[in-house]
């Protein structure tokens, strides 16, 4: 259920908080008051697009929050499912922060994308807009509606069509792609061995590459190190007397021939000792590492031609002497299925095949369960029309082969209706008046609303096209779901505000700086007054306010003879 919504900086709302309770919410208010500009709010805090027009003057950012109660254990599961936040007592809270160019998103204190919260709005909330029941113009769209009424034994043969269908989509691209001509087939492969061999004969060592690097650059650079290390050797070792090595021993010979004099010398003579040996080993290491730059022209050679061929294969095959290597074996692969092109292509043919046979069966399945469900939500939703006022209705989903097989099926669903008797079924498009229309997505809501777990629902002027006794009939309705869930619906019709179980009101006020939207819960009287406008009444007459008290017995004694 939606406990509130706050709302700060947005279009005509300086600030407001809305504390929505259980049954039914009616929301009223003069034509220009900001009454869908309330649920273009709740949208907002749902992931809707936010646009600078929408952001009140003078103000830096606009902020929506949404605080939900829930104890559904499908709403708790999908909180843990997306690793969010999960508060003991249910609470979810919905924060969207908004400014020029960029926006927050919480849930929980949890920063999420929008499209996390669009996919959590999914299982907490359904929206009907202004102009939402135009939708049922679009066949494409009732489709839609009775896939969502076969519920979760729709899921799986659902996916599996989905899956089939891509992975057949895959192997006709494939198969596309493929073919070829003898000349073609020719060329590639002569094209394919050639990269090949040239690969395979260079006889790759993963390493060998960054190996030959370091010897290269040992290489050319040898003359220049041996002369710095001959020079180094010559001020270190021993074969002249200037060497530090001489000196070094020297020195430890010196100091050994007095330690006999005192025991603290011994000390010193070690060290001096380490000093020396350390200095050996260095020396030991220097000569060696000189001999070991000793190299002929032809070694050079035989390293800078090698290094020029991996670094040519690999501008070519590759970045890395591994992704050189890759390539060769899917050329490797490409040759061997060349080799045996026409046995290939079969087998592709063979395997697309297969698979049209099990996407076929598949929809058939899927198509048998669109077609019991079609009846089953016909009739429901016929039951619906007639309590909206649809006394000589008919009503029928038509689940009929398609041209073609796309990933939803074969399935081609379209909502026929006769409203007058020995009138042949047609087209929604073709016979429903908006009016009409506006009732037969409240009847589809009805229905949907009793098969999902959703506990909220918004109706953002359901009431279009509508007046009279029909307007009561889609009252008696709207009280009817609120028995079973939260409903919140923007009306401008005093038979739909009389059925309230809750009664907000609208109201824009305006100085000469500024133009505010506000919104507060009305107290029976305030609510009687407010009915009173709603039928019409200029000024607050004893006659307007003893109408408007009928109209709410009238919708108090359906509620308690409709228990």
């Amino acid at each position: 259920m939606l406990q509130s919504l706050h709302v700060k900086n947005l279009a005509l709302l300086e600030e407001t908080e809305v504390e929505f309770r259980g049954g039914l919410n009616i929301l009223t208010g003069e034509t220009g008051a900001g009454k869908s500009l309330l649920i273009g709010s709740v949208n907002l805090a749902l992931g809707g697009k936010f646009e600078r027009e929408m952001l009140r003057s003078g103000a830096d950012s606009a902020l929506v929050e949404l605080v939900f109660h829930s104890q559904d254990a499908k709403v708790l599961q999908k909180l843990t499912d997306m690793e969010l936040p999960v508060e003991e007592d249910g609470t979810i809270i919905i924060t969207r922060k908004m400014q020029v160019g960029k926006s927050v998103c919480r849930i929980n204190g949890e920063t999420v994308t929008t499209r996390q919260i669009k996919e959590l709005a999914e299982v907490l909330i359904d929206i009907h807009g202004q102009h939402e029941h135009q939708s049922l113009l679009h066949k494409k769209n009732h489709m839609e509606i009775l896939d969502s009424y076969c519920g979760e034994e729709f899921m799986t043969p659902a996916a599996r069509v989905g899956e089939l269908y891509q992975q057949c989509h895959t192997l006709r691209q494939t198969i596309d792609e493929e073919a070829m001509d003898e000349e073609a087939k020719a060329k590639e492969q002569a094209l394919a061995e050639f990269e090949y061999r040239e690969i395979e004969e260079a006889r790759l060592i993963i390493g060998e590459d960054e190996e030959l690097e370091q010897r290269y650059r040992l290489m050319s650079n040898s003359r220049k190190i041996t002369e710095a290390l001959a020079e180094s050797y010559q001020y270190t070792g021993s074969e002249s007397d200037a060497g530090a090595g001489n000196a070094l021993s020297r020195a430890v010979r010196l100091l050994r021939s007095i330690t006999m004099y005192d025991s603290r010398l011994e000390q010193l003579e070690e060290q001096l000792s380490e000093v020396e040996s350390l200095l050996a080993d260095y020396n030991h290491d220097v000569a060696e590492y000189m001999s070991d730059c000793e190299f002929d022209e032809e070694d050079f050679k035989v390293v800078e031609d090698r290094l020029n061929l991996l670094n040519h294969l690999k501008g070519k095959y590759g970045n890395t002497l591994e992704a050189v290597i890759r390539y060769g074996e899917s050329r490797q692969k490409l040759l061997e299925k060349l080799a045996d092109y026409d046995a290939y292509m079969q087998k592709l043919e063979k395997e697309l095949a297969v698979k049209q046979g099990e996407l076929q069966q598949a929809c058939e399945a899927l198509s048998a369960i669109r077609s019991r469900n079609a009846g089953l939500l016909s009739a429901k939703l016929k039951e619906a029309l007639v309590q909206l006022n649809f006394l000589t209705v008919e009503f029928e989903i038509a689940v009929r082969p398609g041209q073609s097989i796309t990933a939803k099926g074969y399935d081609d669903v379209e909502f026929l209706i006769s409203t007058n008797p020995g009138e042949a079924m047609k087209p929604l498009s073709q016979v429903a008046s908006g009016g009409e229309l506006s009732r037969i997505m409240l009847a589809i809501k009805t229905v949907l609303a009793g098969r999902d777990d959703i506990d909220t629902l918004i109706f953002d002027e359901i009431d279009a096209g509508i007046s009279g006794k029909t307007a009561w009939k889609v009252s008696e309705q709207l009280d009817m779901v609120a028995r079973n869930h939260q409903v919140i619906c923007i009306t401008h019709l005093p038979q739909i505000a009389a059925m309230a179980d809750v009664h907000f009101v609208i109201e824009k006020s305006s100085t000469d700086a500024t133009t505010i939207t506000d919104i507060r819960y009305m107290e029976n009287e305030e609510s009687m007054a407010e009915l009173a406008r709603l039928l019409g009444s200029d000024t607050l007459t004893s006659a307007a306010l003893s109408n408007a008290r009928e109209m709410k017995e009238q919708a108090r004694a359906f509620k308690e003879n409709d228990m």
